[in-house]
């Protein structure tokens, strides 16, 4: 069982599988991107390789990401080794959804339990704006057919930015009336890259709040039964629901509402560097020590070192920024 210093149990791994993407969204990354060589990568092997030690250890909800982890060959069968893997208790994925429509059956087939897809607004001109490549069409459609596969609930990620998306909130959060999915918008969290940008462009929850209110009526806090009547959380996110809607809608505050104290997660790389926290720089190479021959128990050793001094928090209450990979080299 890996567990940190703190006495909080981590078991949920995000895998990158790689740093490519078929977008170049501007709070992400540049449009002149330049990617890692592929050898650099993890092959499908040494993924699995890796999945399973963490499994050993007590992971059992694994996310693929990237970049953008639809553009990897082989990801179909990928996915059937991971589903394999003894341990492995969900496999979920998140993804711009543009190549859903044809590999979200597929998917489904192999393992996949649910995805979450991108998607910061319903308007296709300031779609194609923000995502400076994308289709809003091809989104839609990848999001039916993930639904009619089954990938179900279907989480919608809209990272909020000022001057671009803040005023598609009400559009977004209407999606939730007639659809049982769950929309949620995310404030933007600054580090490297385009961190101008990112540091002038947080809109808080509540100001996110405030204008789905003004447009739609009142938003309901979802809580848990009896005397006590705690907020329900889905992982990082507060949820709240519209009146008579069918779905809900989460509120994932990083910056203004940290969630850290209940973080259970840690990230591979694609290049297979264990980093412990998304806004921190620190990791550890697994990849090399895996190509170096290193036996099980070693990179167990690693491993677990690696979670007991994951951090606290983000720091980014201190001024303290990540500065060492942009978003889509982690993986978010």
């Amino acid at each position: 069982m890996a567990i940190d210093r703190f006495g909080r149990k981590i078991h949920y791994l995000r895998i990158s599988l790689t740093d490519r993407c078929n977008l170049r969204c501007v709070y992400c990354m540049p449009e002149s991107m330049h990617f890692r060589p592929r050898p650099e990568l993890m092959t499908d092997q040494e993924v699995l390789s890796l999945a399973r030690v963490f499994a050993d250890l007590g992971f059992d909800k694994f996310r693929l990401t990237g970049g953008e982890p639809t553009v990897r060959e082989g990801l179909v069968d990928l996915v059937g080794g991971l589903r394999r893997i003894r341990g492995v208790d969900s496999i979920s994925m998140t993804t711009n959804g543009l190549r859903l429509e044809k590999l979200a059956e597929p998917l489904a087939r192999a393992g996949l339990s649910r995805v979450n897809v991108s998607l910061d607004t319903l308007d296709p001109e300031r779609f194609h704006r923000i995502t400076r490549w994308g289709r809003l069409d091809k989104v839609w459609a990848g999001i039916l057919a993930a639904e009619r596969a089954g990938l179900v609930p279907i989480k919608i990620n809209a990272v909020v930015v000022r001057g671009f998306n803040e005023q598609d909130l009400p559009a977004l959060a209407a999606l939730t009336r007639e659809h049982p999915w769950q929309v949620r918008f995310i404030e933007m969290m600054p580090f490297a890259g385009p961190s101008e940008l990112q540091q002038g462009s947080v809109v808080p929850a509540a100001e996110m709040m405030h204008a789905i209110e003004q447009a739609l009526g009142p938003l309901e806090p979802l809580r848990q039964e009896g005397a006590q009547g705690r907020p329900i959380l889905d992982g990082e996110a507060r949820l709240y629901r519209l009146s008579q809607a069918e779905g809900t809608l989460g509120f994932i505050s990083s910056v203004t509402q940290p969630f850290c104290a209940q973080c259970t997660r840690a990230r591979l790389t694609a290049e297979g560097h264990l980093r412990l926290c998304l806004l921190r720089e620190k990791e550890v190479d697994l990849l090399t020590l895996l190509r170096a021959g290193a036996s099980i128990e070693e990179i167990e050793k690693r491993i677990l070192e690696g979670v007991w001094f994951k951090p606290w928090d983000h720091g980014l209450a201190h001024n303290v920024f990540a500065h060492n990979r942009i978003m889509s080299e982690i993986g978010g």
